[in-house]
């Protein structure tokens, strides 16, 4: 895990030598809406939790940006037996995000994104151990950026990982995230 975070470490650096005019840093938080998906999920429901993190954007051509993020994202799921509730998830996501700007303003954007497991929360169940410390997913959706700085996107993050940690389970849970955020580039 040590060699992946430097990797991503090194890859965001060697990202920010770029001219100034074609680098922005901003700040970003919203709403998750996330479940598990794929598996015997008949009882697993959707929770709502938050995502706050910071955000910069490449720009690499007028049409083409790359935006990595450094993300804390509640997630997990809720589930229909009484006695499990909210499983909250808290994961530290890093995406790197490709944005095609198909007018101004307005882009597609798509990319990978590895997640940090840092913490577990509720049911009767829950522990840590009970799922795997790393997650990779695909984000895809929409942004749009307004000129004074402002941005709104909306993602939605498939878990590509079965995140459960636990053997003898032959279904496998993987991270679905649906994600409504507002950010703001400060330069």
């Amino acid at each position: 895990m040590k060699k992946v975070v430097l990797i991503t470490v090194l890859t965001v650096l060697g990202l920010l030598n770029v001219n100034a005019q074609d680098f922005n840093l901003g700040v970003k938080g919203g709403l998750n809406f996330a479940t598990l998906t794929e598996g015997n999920n008949a009882e697993i429901g959707w929770t709502t939790d938050f995502n706050l993190g910071v955000m910069a954007e490449i720009k690499i051509s007028d049409k083409l940006s790359l935006q990595p993020e450094l993300m804390y994202s509640g997630q997990g799921y809720g589930s229909d037996v009484d006695s499990e509730g909210i499983i909250a998830l808290n994961y530290l996501n890093v995406p790197l995000i490709a944005k095609y700007y198909v007018t101004k303003g307005l882009s597609l954007e798509a990319g990978p994104q590895i997640g940090f497991l840092l913490s577990t929360k509720g049911g009767t169940n829950t522990n840590k151990d009970l799922f795997k410390t790393t997650d990779f997913g695909v984000n895809f959706g929409l942004g749009y950026k307004l000129d004074n700085g402002l941005y709104f996107s909306a993602r939605y993050n498939l878990g590509l990982t079965d995140i459960n940690n636990i053997d003898g389970i032959s279904g496998k849970n993987k991270n679905g995230v649906f994600q409504l955020s507002i950010g703001y580039f400060i330069f």
